[in-house]
């Protein structure tokens, strides 16, 4: 397309990094996705506004990619431009009981430096394998925490190309959602408020959080966390494994043996064989149980 090379072009001329065809599944945690059309890898929070705004003037779709942690990419790939914040360099500043960081900071990350300096609030994230930035856009939780439990405002990019911030109470966030996976709004940074605690108290609870995620969760093999969200009144892991359907498959794609809530790669799953697993899954449990699941990955197409 005359308008994807142009926008090459232009990347080259801004010296904002990029590559082609590069297989999506390399950047997520499932492992699964076929190619960028352009995968670009901007180094600074200016390089991925320029490159936003770049490939809005040539009307190519964009993805903005974190840690590509709750993420399902199609087998056929990405036809526009993945925009990857990881690429860019960490920027994070606290200032007394308040966090500031990027959005392709990873929240582990956040939370080391939150442990460093003695601030309570964040050790539910400990563990969780996202960037903030996801983090903020999905109102990621565990362990009774929510990220809008510690959010104070948010700094973004909206549909016109403008950079704007909202506090909390405006970014419309409830159960793994927010108005950003409503908009396409490109969040840039996060500030975080939280509390003054003790250090050796902290560390002691991220850790033991970390350890309850390594006894529970299948972290031994690629996944992209809970697969279905939480219906009301019931829990989606014990859901399925009362249907019987532990460990059940297609294709490489598994629910997990060790934790019903997780569909599993087992080593070639597709992104059809998840889909097509979450589907029976979702049949059989609203069949036996009359409860509706609906799948908590972000499926791009």
């Amino acid at each position: 397309m005359a308008c994807m090379e142009h926008l090459k072009q232009q990347l080259e001329e801004a010296a904002i990094p990029y590559s082609c065809g590069e297989p999506l599944a390399r950047h997520t945690s499932f492992q699964i996705g076929g190619p960028a059309a352009l995968f670009c890898t901007p180094h600074t929070t200016q390089q991925l506004i320029q490159a936003l705004e770049l490939c809005r003037a040539e009307g190519v779709r964009t993805y903005i990619l974190g840690n590509g942690s709750n993420l399902l990419f199609s087998d056929k790939g990405f036809d526009g431009v993945v925009l990857c914040t990881r690429s860019i360099q960490p920027e994070i500043q606290v200032e007394g009981d308040r966090i500031i960081a990027g959005a392709g900071m990873s929240l582990q990350q956040v939370c080391e430096e939150a442990a460093r300096h003695g601030l309570t609030g964040l050790e539910f994230a400990y563990g969780i394998p996202g960037s903030l930035g996801g983090a903020v856009y999905m109102n990621a939780g565990a362990y009774g925490g929510e990220t809008r439990d510690v959010l104070l405002e948010v700094e973004f990019v909206d549909e016109a190309g403008q950079v704007r911030s909202l506090p909390v109470d405006q970014l419309e966030l409830g159960y793994r959602t927010s108005v950003f996976a409503r908009t396409g709004w490109c969040v840039l940074r996060a500030t975080l408020q939280l509390a003054e605690g003790d250090r050796e108290q902290i560390q002691a609870k991220m850790d033991d959080l970390m350890n309850r995620r390594r006894e529970k969760q299948p972290l031994e093999y690629p996944s992209a966390g809970s697969a279905f969200k939480r219906p009301e009144g019931a829990f989606a892991g014990s859901l399925i494994e009362q249907c019987g359907l532990r460990g059940y498959r297609v294709g490489d794609a598994a629910i997990s043996e060790k934790h019903c809530g997780f569909i599993v790669n087992l080593g070639h799953a597709s992104c059809a064989d998840v889909l097509e697993l979450a589907r029976q899954v979702s049949d059989r449990v609203h069949q036996q149980t009359g409860f509706v699941l609906e799948k908590e990955i972000r499926v791009v197409e």
